[in-house]
């Protein structure tokens, strides 16, 4: 059986351009098809100025005084600034914000296993949220999470930035990391540097990896 589908409440979209007959000042500035100004005129008389030429006039600036008329072809000039704003949406970059989770006592297997996540999602051009999650008498001892993320931003310079510094919020601290300018032009490296601290390092307590939106 199908799947009825979901009553749009919503009302349509308007176009809220005045044009033609539905300008209704006395007068108007009209600049014709070429870009010329043709000065103020009665509305009835631009109208048919613009009807003369088989064109439209439209109401481009309504705050003027007197508003602002151009004739033109009204349905080819929407169908243009569609066409551009289609085009603007395909340049503009999407930016995700992904998040990874810490804790101060990890072991080095698992401190590898997401820095390895942070580096995928940098590499797809991602910001990373670092969360550290402090428990119980953990947040007495801050500077272990200041450690583990001026580590992590230090082994992965080449591909992130840090755009916001570690930040404690409550029993969390966060760092947010953004794509190098290298990873945004396609000039990153295809590996990272191994990292000076030795895996001596980090306390070897093991910690869970759950997948729940975030790796925490």
């Amino acid at each position: 059986m199908p799947v009825p589908r979901k009553f749009d409440r919503r009302p349509p979209e308007r176009d809220l351009t005045r044009t033609n007959e539905r300008i209704r000042v006395p007068e108007v500035r009209v600049i014709d098809d070429e870009g010329n100004q043709v000065g103020v005129m009665k509305t009835p008389d631009a109208l048919r100025f613009a009807q003369e030429r088989d064109l439209d006039l439209v109401e481009v600036a309504p705050e003027a005084r007197p508003p602002v008329c151009r004739v033109l072809d009204y349905s080819k000039y929407k169908y243009e600034q569609a066409q551009k704003q289609k085009q603007a949406r395909k340049h503009q970059q999407q930016i995700t914000v992904r998040e990874i989770k810490f804790r101060p006592k990890i072991a080095q297997h698992d401190y590898d296993t997401k820095k390895s996540h942070v580096e995928r999602f940098l590499r797809h051009k991602d910001k990373v949220k670092v969360t550290i999650m402090f428990r119980g008498r953990e947040v007495t001892h801050p500077e272990r999470g200041i450690a583990i993320l001026d580590r992590l931003a230090e082994e992965l310079v080449e591909l992130g930035v840090v755009e916001q510094r570690p930040m404690q919020e409550g029993r969390n601290m966060t760092m947010m990391l953004a794509p190098s300018k290298a990873v945004l032009s396609g000039k990153a490296d295809s590996s990272v540097s191994a990292s000076p601290v030795g895996k001596a390092d980090l306390p070897a307590v093991a910690v869970d990896v759950a997948e729940d939106g975030a790796v925490s």
